[in-house]
C-alpha cells in the first residue's frame, strides 16, 4: 500500500531564496532588542574604542548579540559564538558577522564596564516614554547570589584576630621566661607591649630573646627550639594576617579564590542546611517587575545597602523617587532618617512589626502590661511612670555608633525603690531598681512608619510589594536559572548581574 507524504527533496533549489528578515518573525524578541539598541546614544562605548589597528566589530552590533544572548539563557561566550554561526536570530543581529569568543568576552568585561549603568539607564527612560515605568514608587528588596569561588575557601575575620592574640601569648610568655634566667645586664624593666604586637616589634623581641638564650646553660633546649621558631615563622604569619585584614576591611569573611566575595547564608542552599557559601549581596528596585536600579554589595544584611543603593538611583536619573517600599531588613533608624533627609514616602516596615499585627502578637502585647513599651511616658518632663506609678527618672544618655558610622543616642531611666513592691516579680526580675533603655528618635520613626503601612495606601503598597519585586528575583534565579555568578570580583558580577537586568527588562517588554 502507497503512503502519501510531502515531497522531500534537499537538493531542490530555492527559486526565490528568502532573506533572513523574513524568516524572522515581527512580534519576535529579537526585533525589540534590535529596535531598543538603535534608540540608544552608544558615543560613550565607541569612545572606548582605540582609532589605531585593525577595524572592530561595531560595538553597536555586538550589544545587540550581547543582551539577546542573555536574554536566550547563553551567557558562554563560545556558545554566542557557536549561536552566531548557527542561530537566524543571532545571525539577523549581526548581519552575518561571526566574533570569536575572545572578542566577544573582551567586549563584555573590557568595553561594557564604564558605560553599562549609561545604557541601562537608556533603556529605562526609554521604557518610562513608553509609559511602561514613572520612575515615581520603586519598591525595593535583596537577595543573594553565590560566588564562583570556592565554597571552601573562607578567612575569617574572628580567625585571624584569635592567631594573632595567640601569637601574642606565646611572644610574651617566651619573654618573660628569658627575663627570667638572663643575667642582670640582660634584663629589661621595660617589657614591650604585646596587646598589639607587628612584624617589626616581633622581630625585635625574638632578637632579644635569641641573645638571651643563646648559650645561656640555665635555657632549655625546648625554649631554644620555640624561640627559633617564633623568629622564623611569626613576622612572615603576621604580615599574611595584615594583607589578609585589609582585604577583609570592615567585612567578617573572604574568600580566598574571590578576595571581593563575602560568606553569606544562602536560602538555595544545595544542602538545604542554611549553609555559609561566598557570595553577594543584590539589591534591586523595581517597578511593575521593571528592574530600574541595581547594585551590588559585600554585607551580609540588607539594613546598610539602602543608602548607596539610593545614592545610584540619584546618580543615574538626577532624581529620587517618591515613594519606597521595602520589608523589615530595611527597617533601622539610620534608613527611617535617611528617607526623610531625601524627601521619600518610606512604607518600610521595622523588625516587630509584624508581630505586632497578627492575632499572637496582639495577644501577647495585651497580657504584657509590664513591658517597656506599655508604660507611660510624660515627654514633657522626659520620664516614665512603672505600674505602681512610680517616676522613673532619667539617669543616663549614651552614645552608639553603628557599623556604618551612624550616632544614636539611648536615654536610660530608673525607678527609684522597687523594694517591697508587691508587683515586683511580675514587672521585672533584676535585683536592684528597674531599668528601661529607650530611643526616643527610633520609637518616633517606627511609629511614623506604622501610621504609613497601617493606612489604606500603606497596606496596598504592602501587598503590591511581594508581587512586585519579589517575581523578579524568582524569574532570574529560577526561570533563568542564574543562581551562581561566572565571574570574580565586585565590578565583574555587578556588570554581570546588569545584563540579566537588562536582558529581564527586555524580556518583559516583549511579553
Amino acid at each position: 500500500m502507497k503512503r502519501n507524504f510531502k515531497e522531500y527533496n534537499q537538493q531542490q533549489n530555492w527559486l526565490f531564496p528568502p532573506s533572513i528578515e523574513e524568516l524572522i518573525p515581527e512580534d519576535h524578541p529579537v526585533r525589540i532588542v534590535n529596535g531598543v539598541i538603535e534608540h540608544l546614544d552608544l558615543k560613550p562605548l565607541i569612545r572606548a574604542y582605540s582609532k589605531d589597528g585593525q577595524p572592530s566589530y561595531h560595538p553597536k552590533m555586538m550589544l545587540k548579540v550581547m543582551v539577546y544572548a542573555y536574554m536566550d539563557n547563553t551567557y558562554s561566550t563560545r556558545k554566542i559564538e557557536k549561536a552566531m554561526r548557527e542561530n537566524i536570530n543571532f545571525m539577523w543581529l549581526s548581519n552575518k558577522q561571526v566574533a570569536d569568543h575572545n572578542t566577544i568576552a573582551r567586549f563584555r568585561s573590557q568595553k561594557l564596564k564604564d558605560v553599562f549603568k549609561d545604557i541601562f539607564k537608556q533603556v529605562v527612560l526609554l521604557l518610562a516614554q513608553e509609559g511602561l515605568v514613572k520612575l515615581k514608587e520603586v519598591y525595593t528588596d535583596g537577595t543573594k547570589i553565590e560566588s564562583v569561588a570556592g565554597r571552601y575557601t573562607f578567612v575569617w575575620g574572628n580567625a585571624l584576630k584569635t592567631q594573632k592574640e595567640k601569637m601574642a601569648r606565646q611572644l610574651e610568655e617566651m619573654w618573660e621566661y628569658a627575663q627570667s634566667i638572663a643575667d642582670e645586664e640582660d634584663t629589661d624593666p621595660t617589657p614591650p607591649d604585646f596587646k598589639k604586637v607587628d612584624k617589626e616589634k616581633v622581630e625585635k623581641t625574638a632578637q632579644k630573646i635569641d641573645k638571651i638564650l643563646k648559650g645561656n646553660p640555665k635555657a632549655s633546649s625546648k625554649a631554644k627550639a620555640k624561640a627559633r621558631y617564633i623568629a622564623k615563622n611569626f613576622p612572615a604569619n603576621l604580615e599574611k594576617y595584615e594583607q589578609q585584614e585589609q582585604l577583609l576591611g570592615n567585612r567578617s569573611s573572604y574568600s580566598k579564590t574571590d578576595p571581593d566575595a563575602t560568606f553569606m547564608r544562602m536560602k538555595e542552599d544545595h544542602m538545604k542546611n542554611g549553609q555559609l557559601k561566598p557570595g553577594y549581596n543584590v539589591q534591586i528596585s523595581s517597578e511593575d517587575q521593571f528592574i530600574v536600579n541595581y547594585t551590588l554589595h559585600q554585607d551580609t544584611n540588607d539594613i546598610h545597602t539602602l543608602r548607596p543603593h539610593l545614592e545610584n538611583y540619584e546618580y543615574l536619573y538626577q532624581n529620587l523617587p517618591e515613594t519606597l517600599t521595602a520589608d523589615a531588613g530595611y527597617g533601622s533608624q539610620e534608613n527611617y532618617e535617611l528617607l526623610s533627609e531625601k524627601g521619600i514616602k518610606g512604607y518600610v516596615k521595622f523588625n516587630t512589626f509584624d508581630k505586632e499585627q497578627n492575632k499572637a502578637g496582639k495577644k501577647r502585647k495585651e497580657k504584657a502590661p509590664f513591658h517597656r513599651d506599655q508604660l507611660y511616658y510624660n515627654e514633657k518632663e522626659d520620664h516614665y511612670v512603672c505600674p505602681m506609678g512610680q517616676r522613673m527618672e532619667k539617669i543616663a544618655q549614651a552614645t552608639k555608633t553603628t557599623k556604618s558610622g551612624y550616632r544614636q543616642t539611648v536615654s536610660k531611666y530608673s525607678a527609684k525603690n522597687c523594694n517591697g513592691c508587691p508587683i515586683r516579680n511580675v514587672c521585672f526580675k533584676g535585683k536592684n531598681n528597674r531599668v528601661i533603655e529607650r530611643n526616643h528618635a527610633l520609637e518616633h520613626y517606627k511609629q511614623k512608619a506604622r501610621e504609613h503601612l497601617l493606612s489604606e495606601l500603606g497596606e496596598i503598597k504592602r501587598r503590591k510589594r511581594t508581587a512586585d519585586v519579589e517575581p523578579v528575583f524568582a524569574h532570574i534565579k529560577s526561570n533563568r536559572n542564574f543562581k551562581r555568578f561566572t565571574h570574580r570580583g565586585l565590578d565583574k558580577v555587578e556588570l554581570e548581574f546588569g545584563l540579566h537586568a537588562l536582558a529581564h527588562n527586555m524580556r518583559k517588554k516583549s511579553a
